[in-house]
């Protein structure tokens, strides 16, 4: 049976709001964009959906967390997942997306690539769009106890079984750094 919960049930997620800046034509300065009731976790209390899966019960999540003064902030679903698999020490991670995976620079789907590699695929441009936030809530996560983290097709049948069942999986793997 499933239950569901935000992240301001039992205060299971505590956010702070989201800043962006944004670089003015022709100038080097930096105007700060307030993004609204936008938020990230700030921290994730594990306690809480450790309960709900001891007796039995799935939790499902809505990415809502609560503010320092109460108010309500949206978070990214990838991020508030990334963010609970950090707080559960998680196994494995998985991000279900509309794609394959990581691609190349020649747009080869990679089984796998190094916690590096990524940052570096991040920084010449190779990743990109809206995988970055996706492969950077990856890195995060491995980062933060996650034994490893994986971004798969979603539309695949059985994607998550096929990754976990069968030697190569389905989507691409980031380990933890080394």
């Amino acid at each position: 049976m499933a239950v569901g919960l935000s992240g301001k049930d039992g205060g299971f997620v505590k956010a702070r709001a989201v800043r962006r800046t944004k670089r003015r034509p022709d100038s080097h300065i930096e105007d700060v964009l307030d993004l609204g009731f936008v938020g990230e976790p700030e921290t994730v209390d594990g306690s809480v959906l450790t309960r709900f899966i001891a007796a039995g019960l799935i939790p499902v999540i809505a990415p809502i967390g609560l503010g320092e003064n109460g108010e309500t902030f949206n978070i990214n679903a990838d991020t508030m997942a990334g963010a609970v698999a950090e707080a559960l020490n998680a196994e494995r991670f998985l991000l279900l997306t509309d794609v394959e995976g990581i691609l190349d620079g020649d747009k080869r789907h990679l089984a796998e690539v190094s916690h590096d590699a990524a940052r570096e695929m991040i920084a010449t441009g190779v990743i990109h769009g809206g995988m970055i936030p996706k492969v950077e809530t990856c890195l995060s996560a491995v980062e933060n106890g996650v034994a490893a983290s994986v971004i798969m097709n979603g539309r695949v049948p059985h994607a998550p079984l096929l990754e976990a069942f069968t030697e190569k999986g389905v989507g691409t793997l980031i380990r933890a750094p080394q």
